[in-house]
């Protein structure tokens, strides 16, 4: 199908192409843009969703406006054989009531049915060589996928991954719950001297000790 020929949106680029440099992420845009004189709701598919990240992946697009999409490729180890690339991504769009929002949106709208149409639009990736040979100390990763069969190809719905200030947070939880598990032990070290000195025994506090020592073990547990 071409832009065109669109019913629903009419998709600029016709092809996705990503400027390719090893060990870096890269992002190129596309965009959707409603002619039509109601509500219109698009989802965005790949057959590599674990290498991309696209923002937004689903959307409604008002009558005569257009929407940016943002295609996010992770950096990348190696260079497939003489730059080509097979990954492929589909844009469906169908009818939305008038009014809807990404809230509204939901798989069903796009499953095809007798009497409905929802359009589809396919794009190819293309890698474009840069010169620049820096490498980036940190590449993040990509995202995953909820994966269904289309007739000709496999197709997956992108989901984003949590942002790295939230990764970092969790560090930071992480590293607090250490600090605090190492001050327990000392402290329990010095209850069970004490305890030792005076009858053998076990006091309630050095239970008590025991019980988060316990806790804060399993959440570090967790965490990692």
């Amino acid at each position: 199908m071409s832009a065109g020929s669109a019913r629903f949106l009419e998709i600029q680029p016709s092809e996705l192409a990503f400027p390719f440099q090893l060990l870096k992420q890269s992002s190129c845009s596309m965009q959707l843009t409603n002619k039509t004189d109601h509500y219109v709701a698009f989802k965005v598919k790949t057959t590599n969703p674990k290498q991309y990240c696209v923002r937004p992946n689903i959307g409604v697009v008002l009558p005569g406006s257009t929407c940016d999409v943002t295609v996010m490729m992770q950096a990348q180890m190696k260079a497939p054989p003489d730059m080509q690339c097979k990954d492929k991504f589909l844009v469906q769009s169908v009818a939305a009531d008038n009014g809807a929002t990404t809230q509204d949106i939901n798989a069903e709208m796009f499953n095809k049915v007798a009497g409905k149409v929802v359009e589809e639009f396919k794009l190819r990736v293309v890698y474009v060589p840069t010169t620049s040979s820096a490498v980036p100390e940190d590449s993040e990763q990509g995202s995953s996928a909820r994966s269904f069969a289309q007739g000709n190809g496999t197709y997956n719905s992108t989901v984003q991954q949590p942002a790295s200030s939230e990764i970092s947070k969790l560090n930071d939880e992480k590293r607090d719950a250490i600090q605090q598990n190492q001050k327990l032990r000392h402290e329990l070290e010095l209850l069970r001297k004490e305890s030792g000195k005076s009858n053998g025994g076990f006091s309630l506090t050095f239970l008590a000790i025991v019980g988060l020592l316990g806790i804060i073990v399993g959440y570090i547990l967790k965490k990692t």
